[in-house]
């Protein structure tokens, strides 16, 4: 049987490894609900879990960023808050983004619904 803090784990890890392919690129370790959907300020950006894979993958939106920092994530059952900031090109700017995403682990530890907020780029200290 799964322990409490190995399944907040799990989740944290799922949640973590769709953040970690908004730098490199690769989904290939993000585990997505077929049914997934992405919000972002109310409004759907990812449909489904393929069209999500599709757009970590190749969405020019997400070839900006080319590192993030001060990851933290809270669980709260199925639900898992991550705040972190996006470093985005070019880099010469040093321009950094808040972020904060809620998603919605389901029992296989796959991502069924992602709330995205996030703030203006702005100056970060070197």
């Amino acid at each position: 049987m799964t322990s409490p803090a190995d399944s907040s784990g799990d989740r944290i890890a799922a949640a973590r490894a769709y953040v970690d392919a908004l730098v490199s690129h690769d989904p290939s370790a993000v585990a997505l609900h077929p049914d997934c959907t992405r919000v972002e300020f109310g409004v759907k950006t990812g449909r489904n879990g393929g069209h999500i894979t599709r757009s970590l993958a190749r969405g020019p939106q997400f070839r900006l960023i080319h590192r993030v920092s001060d990851f933290t994530a809270t669980v709260d059952g199925h639900s898992v808050t991550t705040r972190y900031v996006v470093h985005v090109r070019p880099k010469a700017l040093r321009l950094g983004a808040t972020v904060s995403e809620t998603f919605v682990i389901d029992e296989d530890n796959r991502i069924r619904a992602i709330v995205a907020h996030f703030g203006l780029p702005r100056p970060q200290r070197a």
